[in-house]
């Protein structure tokens, strides 16, 4: 009986494991194949494993995708997002936890209560609080030009940034909660400011949470769609990686390989950061918020 309570768990997690690698099976097998072949019969295996890499060469030298120039817009916005979450989060949470007063704890709730808030309920004001800002600047001068968010990296990022330091807050704010305030006073009384003594003493005990945050924030913004579509891909100019897998779909036809093969090379950066990082989550999510 204590043998078979020892393997159940092992069981039902290999189990849950595969049931999860369905999805991804599935895209490997299709991405595989002709498109045919998929409409045929997509649970088929695929006769020829080199269609794969046939597909990949035409999803990256595709002119409708242009895959290097898209790549490259998803990682400036994933890092400079990821850099201006983890910055501001860190320390508005340091602040509020240092803070320790009513209005402190208020600021923090309202942080708590913008994590449920759907992003499709301010998804259209949004755009047109965007619009409305853009109308604005550019009756004047405004580094040399006028200062655009729609269509351009700016507005984007600061559309992440808005998204997601709820949560980044919220995980930096039980964290630091942990860290002790002795250390802090210690650097005062050694002359350093405020700011020397957060980026210098706080900053690098923060190390876990950070990657926590940048791994939750990196994924979500690499692989997101709906939010480039609406403040880059409406107005063109500008192609994130999804947005790019979404210019295989037409109106009346679908090129389900290339469409499954795009998707395998969005989703690969993603994997190896996580497979780099994982080790970070659990210590970092459970400091974050067992601790706070």
């Amino acid at each position: 009986m204590a043998r078979f309570r020892k393997i159940l768990p092992e069981a039902i997690a290999i189990l849950l494991f595969l049931i999860y690698m369905i999805p991804f099976a599935l895209i490997i097998i299709n991405a595989s194949k002709p498109s045919l072949d998929i409409l045929r019969d997509p649970l088929a295996l695929p006769e020829n494993i080199s269609v794969l890499f046939a597909n990949i060469a035409r999803v990256y030298s595709s002119p409708n995708v242009q895959y290097p120039s898209a790549f490259m817009t998803s990682t400036i916005i994933t890092v400079a997002s990821c850099g201006l979450i983890v910055l501001i989060s860190s320390m508005a949470a340091w602040v509020l936890v240092r803070t320790n007063t009513k209005l402190s704890g208020a600021i923090f709730m309202m942080f708590v209560a913008a994590m449920v808030i759907p992003f499709q309920v301010v998804m259209f004001p949004l755009i047109a609080w965007f619009f409305q800002i853009e109308t604005f600047f550019g009756l004047r001068s405004f580094a040399g030009g006028s200062f655009r968010l729609l269509s351009n990296y700016p507005g984007i990022v600061l559309a992440y940034m808005g998204f997601g330091t709820s949560l980044s807050v919220f995980l930096y704010h039980g964290f630091i909660k942990s860290v002790p305030l002795e250390l802090e006073e210690a650097a005062m009384i050694d002359g350093a400011s405020k700011t020397g003594t957060f980026f210098k003493i706080v900053f690098p005990i923060l190390k876990p949470i950070t990657m926590t945050v940048i791994i939750l924030n990196g994924i979500w913004i690499w692989n997101d769609f709906l939010l480039p579509m609406l403040v880059l891909g409406a107005f063109g100019g500008i192609n994130t990686l999804p947005l790019a897998v979404n210019s295989f779909v037409g109106s009346f036809s679908k090129q389900w390989d290339l469409i499954l093969t795009a998707a395998i090379m969005v989703m690969t950066p993603a994997i190896i950061m996580f497979l780099f990082l994982q080790k970070y989550i659990m210590k970092g999510m459970v400091d974050g918020s067992v601790k706070g």
